[in-house]
């Protein structure tokens, strides 16, 4: 098939892209800025556009279909002439799911957990030799890009984003999928400029519910008091519940116990070995006994941007984590406190998305950085302008986290040297954005704080 995807850098988009090529179709793709990584990865690829913008003369009659990104608008001009040529345009969990109609479609949804959980299955079946199709919006271990798309693969695992699909399709990707396996690992109000109340928000979760196949299997988080009550309302699904396993944290190593047996895990905090706990279930679906997903699991060792660590130096370290919502601050928050009590813990969190800049939603955040010894909020007063946000002060959000002697920075250097400052012997640094930072290069803080 020949197949033009407008908004070809997205962080899914060029990953789908990739994938469909190395599948034998025939790819081109547009877009009006393109960034690291997706950049130098459609470059090697050779599906780089030639120069960036929308250019209505790259759609063609003789293009099959067109796969249209959220980074474009309704009104893109590219858009608007496949839809004058009357080309069949998709949203990208619409092509997946068309792609999948014949295979077993296993969907891992919920507000925190599902990047780690997916990898860990996929991690799992990749040991045990299983064919498998995927979509995973994290950069795994051992997988060269983040999506496949075969023929003959008779299982896909989809990460189950629960944003919304394309700018002219307005339903949550997760509603696409239709699984015959789904788990979903807990919901916490998030996307606040999406779904503007917490209602609107788990109505979401309720329709995807809803969308399991006849006969198929719901694994979720029990300890959920949303999600239990969801759960309540189904029929026609199996339901398996799921909780935190029985773990030991020995020398800054988790171990799990099951069955008598320990295994040793490579990732660690309490909400993990929850994942691990979830991913088990469904691996257990998929035919996989828990003595074989405990010898494939030892060696998972995470995922990018995920409790990623930066640079270790003795007793001292520096991670950096994607948690941005007010519940994966918490559970990445209480992971290290927990796996380092003794350490001095320093916590930066970056407000960088729309809803952690937004007063109607940032007291959320409230009490989310009571663990570490020393706290501070970084954000960038430009991002308010160009997310069109009312003024955010310093005072509101020492306010909304409700930590008096918290650090609230909107300068990059400023936050460099209260780093410097509170660095003591055996600390532990905690950077946590979806962000950058506004460009602060990691690895030079890390030499400068750690080693």
């Amino acid at each position: 098939m020949k197949i033009h995807l407008i908004a070809i850098g997205g962080s899914a988009m060029h990953n789908l892209a990739i994938a469909l090529q190395k599948n034998g179709h025939v790819i081109s793709g547009s877009d009006d800025e393109i960034f690291e990584p997706s950049r130098s990865r459609l470059s090697i690829n050779k599906l780089l556009p030639s120069s960036f913008g929308w250019y209505p003369e790259n759609i063609t009659d003789d293009i099959d279909s067109v796969i249209l990104g959220m980074h474009a608008r309704p009104d893109n001009p590219e858009l608007l002439r496949a839809q004058e040529l009357g080309l069949k345009i998709y949203s990208y969990p619409e092509f997946l799911y068309y792609h999948s109609k014949n295979k077993k479609r296993v969907v891992i949804g919920g507000s925190h957990g599902k990047t780690t959980i997916t990898a860990i299955i996929m991690h799992v079946l990749r040991k045990l030799n299983f064919d498998f199709d995927y979509l995973v919006g994290s950069k795994i271990k051992d997988f060269d890009i983040m999506a496949r798309l075969s023929d003959e693969a008779p299982i896909m695992i989809f990460e189950g984003d629960e944003y919304l699909s394309s700018p002219i399709d307005r339903r949550p990707k997760f509603h696409w999928y239709f699984p015959d396996i789904a788990l979903l690992s807990g919901i916490a109000w998030d996307h606040i400029n999406v779904f503007p109340t917490s209602e609107n928000y788990i109505e979401q979760f309720r329709k995807f519910v809803s969308l399991i196949n006849k006969g198929g299997s719901l694994i979720y988080y029990k300890d959920d008091e949303v999600l239990e009550k969801l759960v309540s309302e189904t029929n026609n699904i199996e339901t398996i519940p799921y909780g935190i396993p029985e773990y030991e944290v020995r020398g800054g190593i988790d171990y799990i116990v099951y069955d008598k047996e320990e295994t040793e895990i490579s990732i660690f905090g309490k909400h993990n070995m929850m994942n691990i706990n979830g991913a088990r279930l469904v691996c257990n679906k998929l035919g996989i006994t828990d003595k074989d997903f405990f010898n494939s699991v030892s060696s998972f060792e995470g995922t990018a941007n995920r409790l990623e660590l930066v640079m270790r130096n003795g007793n001292s370290r520096l991670y950096k984590d994607f948690a941005h919502a007010p519940s994966k601050v918490r559970a990445t928050v209480a992971a290290v406190r927990e796996q380092f009590p003794e350490a001095n813990f320093v916590a930066c969190l970056e407000l960088h998305t729309f809803s952690s800049l937004n007063k109607e939603f940032i007291d959320e955040y409230k009490n989310t950085l009571d663990l570490p010894d020393y706290a501070c909020v970084y954000f960038n007063e430009h991002t308010l302008v160009m997310k069109r946000l009312p003024d955010l002060s310093k005072e509101d959000v020492v306010n909304a986290f409700n930590r008096k002697d918290m650090e609230v920075f909107v300068n990059s250097d400023e936050l460099i040297n209260w780093l410097k400052k509170v660095n003591k012997q055996d600390s532990v640094f905690l950077m946590m954005s979806s962000g950058n930072f506004d460009g602060i290069n990691l690895n030079y803080i890390a030499n400068t704080l750690v080693s």
